[in-house]
């Protein structure tokens, strides 16, 4: 590794345990893992008590590959985003989603002051992290790290999130479109729900992982 590789590698982890640190005040159950590897370690190993398992359709997760690891185990998997459902078997499969052992979901952005900041189209994944679940498990790669308050996360979201998401989903939005937000009235739009955790929910335990390794978008 070059010294600028390295340098670059601190400032990561720096701002990954900055963020660590701040979640902890905040009450958040936060861990740091150095790399996406040990993220999967941690989130197999918690959720090997857990029965129903769902699933906010984060790229993060996906790209840590848990499901693949969870599906050769005895647990109903609660994916809404399967190939062939009608829309009534997913809104089934998200209702129950919020009442599930464990809901692992990325966050759109995570400032380095400890707060969660998310924007969905229909609501089922922010609503799942705050309420509901057992456990909520939260993958935030180091990409997500905001260095700013909550105007400057909504604004990683929309820039960064939002028009890659809306291509990802074949969405007939404008930004899928240009990639840049025009803050639109489409009725594919999906920055519908902006949610704003400043603290940890009262009654759900809220776990926050954060990977000094770029996930999700």
């Amino acid at each position: 590794m070059t010294q600028t590789r390295e340098l670059v590698a601190w400032t990561h982890q720096q701002k990954c345990e900055k963020a660590v640190e701040s979640l902890g005040k905040n009450g958040f159950a936060a861990v740091y893992a150095p790399t996406a590897s040990a993220a999967r370690e941690y989130i197999l190993k918690e959720a090997a008590a857990a029965n129903t398992i769902g699933f906010g359709g984060s790229m993060s997760v996906v790209d840590l590959q848990v499901i693949e690891e969870l599906r050769g185990q005895e647990k109903e998997l609660l994916i809404h985003g399967v190939p062939g459902l009608s829309l009534e078997e997913r809104l089934a499969i998200m209702r129950r989603q919020l009442t599930c052992d464990l809901f692992l979901t990325g966050s759109n952005a995570v400032t380095l002051s400890g707060i969660l900041v998310n924007i969905d189209g229909v609501g089922n994944r922010v609503g799942s992290m705050f309420f509901g679940p057992r456990q909520v498990i939260v993958v935030a790669g180091r990409n997500k790290l905001v260095d700013g308050d909550v105007s400057a996360a909504i604004k990683r979201v929309k820039d960064w999130a939002s028009p890659p998401n809306a291509k990802r989903l074949n969405y007939n939005t404008p930004c899928a479109k240009t990639g840049f937000c025009s803050d639109c009235n489409s009725p594919d739009r999906i920055c519908r729900v902006t949610t704003v955790i400043e603290r940890k929910p009262r009654l759900t335990d809220v776990r926050v992982v954060v990977v000094n390794e770029d996930l999700g978008l």
